[in-house]
């Protein structure tokens, strides 16, 4: 008798291979999520597209992320974008990077990385 061990991570719960995160900089800060989602969709399905605004400014902060659901696509779509111009500048469009942890507070003015 034979057995199958499928390992699941908290990242990837149900085995389902995640979205695709793609990171894309040197944006005009008057970028809209419509824009890039137009921009992307001629390579596949954009499920999101994120633009991180300026808090005091309301303004976008000049990158943004995509979500593509297929990995050629989102693939196709980095090497076809990066180091391309997008109105007057040269973006540069790669797979994102997770975020790091930043430390924690311990309440005793010490911080900390991570929970031990």
């Amino acid at each position: 008798m034979a057995f199958h061990v499928q390992a699941y991570t908290s990242r990837n719960p149900l085995g389902v291979d995640p979205m695709k995160n793609i990171y894309v900089g040197n944006l005009s800060f008057q970028i809209t999520a419509g824009e890039l989602r137009n921009l992307f969709e001629k390579y596949g399905k954009v499920d999101q597209v994120s633009v991180p605004r300026d808090a005091a400014t309301g303004r976008a902060r000049g990158f943004a992320f995509v979500e593509m659901q297929d990995e050629n696509a989102a693939a196709e779509a980095i090497r076809a974008l990066n180091g391309s111009k997008l109105g007057d500048r040269t973006i540069v469009v790669n797979e994102a990077r997770p975020k790091p942890r930043r430390a924690e507070p311990r309440g005793d003015g010490e911080r900390r990385f991570g929970r031990c």
